[in-house]
């Protein structure tokens, strides 16, 4: 399979796992602490099998910034979190940083 399609899921199953982690509050509510434990597991074994065929520097990269912009999505979309503007240009050098790294750089399988 593509290890791009792999990395993708993989970033998407943290995303779910970091959400569940929120409304675990605690791992006092049963449903969403199965949804980390299952969410992380799964995230992990995806980006093990990404591992095989992408450089190490490059997926983890492209899985810890996606993460963080995904999750500041998420928590400006579904739990009101605000973002001021130095926050948006932190996310957008963020941003900025994975395409160069990917794209430009000699350091991406491409």
């Amino acid at each position: 399979m593509n290890p791009y399609a792999l990395l993708a899921a993989a970033i998407a199953s943290e995303l779910v796992a970091t959400v569940s982690l929120k409304l675990s509050q605690g791992f006092s509510k049963p449903l969403p602490s199965l949804g980390v434990v299952v969410g992380y597991g799964v995230a992990f074994a995806l980006l093990s099998l990404v591992l095989e065929e992408l450089p190490i520097g490059m997926v983890y990269a492209t899985w810890a910034a996606l993460g963080i912009v995904g999750i500041a999505a998420v928590g400006v979309v579904a739990f009101g979190e605000r973002l001021d503007p130095a926050g948006v240009a932190g996310i957008a050098c963020i941003v900025l940083g994975v395409v160069l790294l990917n794209v430009v750089s000699e350091t991406s399988a491409h």
